[in-house]
């Protein structure tokens, strides 16, 4: 897995050294996509390039949200404009399942529009989310500000630590990854867990 990330890492530290800030952009852009580039080394690597004076923490927390929020607005439309039948057609080759949606909705039915929000901070989810909120009409109004609030903190996170960080951010972007993995793993657990409790409620009242 680190020497995975190694590569990846290498390949995003070359794609943003030659491109700047546009870089940021369309990295963050592709991850909200729903394609699997990993902003634990994007941000990091981002916020090591402040604390040599190349970049700002402000430009890399506004430009990082803003490839967040493009991408996430793109997947959204698409989901709202063609549906459930669009999503579950193209949805194997981003690795969702039929099974994802229908969690996805029963996500969105107990937290509502807040969803939006919580998803951005949650790892793995955050890829996906725009997804559901398409599919189930977000206002789009509120998935904008929700998108830009949760992306913003995320950002912020991240940039901050490989500031900090500086030299060694690299030593810890796998392990980033390796927490997105626990943290979804309890995200899991926590859905299966409400999910089986509903159902149960349900067979009672029946």
């Amino acid at each position: 897995m680190h020497i995975f990330f190694s590569k990846i890492a290498g390949w995003i530290v070359v794609f943003i050294s030659f491109l700047g800030y546009p870089g940021v952009v369309l990295l963050m852009a592709a991850e909200s996509a729903c394609i699997p580039v990993p902003s634990e080394i994007i941000i990091p690597f981002s916020g090591y390039l402040v604390s040599v004076g190349r970049f700002s923490l402000l430009g890399v927390v506004f430009f990082g949200t803003l490839g967040q929020f493009l991408g996430s607005v793109l997947i959204y439309v698409l989901a709202r404009k063609h549906g459930r039948p669009w999503v579950e057609k193209y949805g194997t080759s981003l690795f969702i399942s039929k099974n994802h949606l229908k969690k996805a909705d029963l996500f969105f039915q107990k937290y509502g529009d807040f969803s939006v929000f919580f998803g951005r901070l949650l790892p793995v989810v955050r890829t996906f989310i725009s997804l559901p909120a398409g599919l189930t009409r977000v206002p789009f109004i509120r998935f904008c500000s929700f998108t830009l609030m949760g992306s913003f903190l995320w950002c912020l996170a991240l940039a901050y630590c490989g500031m900090i960080l500086g030299d060694h951010w690299k030593k810890i972007a796998p392990y980033f990854h390796d927490f997105d993995f626990l943290l979804f793993a309890a995200f899991i657990l926590g859905l299966g867990w409400w999910l089986w409790k509903e159902h149960r409620i349900s067979s009672r009242n029946i």
